[in-house]
């Protein structure tokens, strides 16, 4: 049975220090002298762990990893753009995420963000210290491999699902999150009053994350999982995140592959490993999302955002808008769609 005291991160604990405040049960108040904002942690027992992060600094910091959970292979889930003001942040958010993922930021801002969950092994690897940054809006959650086996059976796991449990292998995933993960979300950021119940329904809600992403990693479709390294997936992300800062330039492979130094088929692989999706299929999601954006947010015609994002033929973007939206841009500009 875990203690009050047991229960507090001890990044939070090393976080406080830092500042020189202290907790409030499980919540550091940033004061206003470093920033503002606050973060949020607990050890619900010895497998997992959450820590919930908003908050601004007047500059980066640098602490040295707490040895929490002793070392065992662990996931780490990194749910990002996923704070209800984060439109309002967009720019600064992305520029977090290109840091985590150890990539050029240089484009990051001009990309159209939707919700999403870095997932990565522990063979990925942080080092011993670690850099906070001065503007956060994440939800991290660390779990234990053992733990999550004991809970799923391995039979008829998919390649992707079984190479993550394995945890051997240096792997990084994205995941898109769905509307059903977002509600759960939601109940983290607001969880009961009563300090009873707190502790216990945080895991839950956690723990039910998890399930659901899981789930997801399950469906892909690759059959063997290749081992990647900071390296591979720092320029992955500078690939993606120039192809989706060009939204109206449709990618052509070979340039790519040029760009990354590394054959197409490589290009292809890690892509797809990382995201889930093939590169035009990744693009033309971006592509439409930004298109949903305009039209709803900046009320522009359903002419000029066709051409603006690189449709010559707006009947072909009229019909590709219908398949992945569910309604055609001139209905989805006059309705309550939401991007």
């Amino acid at each position: 049975m875990y203690t009050q005291a047991q229960t507090i991160s001890g990044i939070l604990i090393k976080f406080g220090q830092l500042l020189g405040v202290n907790l409030t049960e499980n919540r550091l108040n940033i004061p206003p002298a470093f920033g503002s904002g606050y973060c949020a942690g607990y050890v619900f027992n010895e497998h997992i762990r959450l820590l919930i992060s908003d908050y601004e600094l007047e500059e980066d910091m640098m602490m040295k990893q707490p040895k929490e959970i002793a070392p065992k292979k662990i996931l780490f889930f990194k749910f990002q753009h996923i704070f209800p003001k984060a439109a309002k942040k967009s720019s600064k958010l992305e520029d977090q995420a290109a840091k985590l993922a150890g990539r050029s930021s240089a484009l990051a801002g001009q990309a159209p963000q939707m919700p999403t969950v870095l997932i990565a092994t522990s063979s990925i690897g942080s080092g011993e210290a670690f850099q906070i940054h001065s503007n956060t809006e994440t939800i991290n959650i660390e779990v234990d491999t053992d733990y999550l086996n004991l809970l799923l059976p391995p039979a008829d796991r998919s390649p992707a699902l079984q190479a993550l449990l394995q945890g051997d292998a240096p792997l990084f995933f994205e995941q898109l999150i769905l509307p059903v993960m977002l509600r759960i979300v939601e109940e983290i950021l607001s969880p009961p009053g009563n300090e009873t119940f707190r502790l216990f329904f945080l895991r839950l809600k956690a723990e039910e994350l998890i399930c659901r992403l899981l789930m997801e990693i399950d469906k892909r479709q690759e059959k063997q999982m290749y081992p990647l390294h900071q390296k591979d997936i720092a320029l992955i992300y500078q690939i993606r995140d120039q192809m989706i800062a060009q939204i109206n330039i449709p990618p052509v492979i070979a340039e790519l592959a040029d760009q990354a130094a590394m054959s197409p088929t490589k290009l292809k692989r890690l892509f797809r490993q990382i995201f889930g999706d093939s590169i035009f299929s990744y693009y033309q999601q971006f592509r439409i999302k930004e298109a949903a954006r305009l039209l709803k947010t900046e009320g522009h015609s359903v002419s000029s955002v066709g051409y603006q994002l690189g449709f010559t033929n707006l009947s072909h973007f009229s019909k590709l808008f219908e398949l992945h939206m569910g309604m055609k841009p001139k209905q989805y500009s006059m309705t309550g769609g939401s991007v």
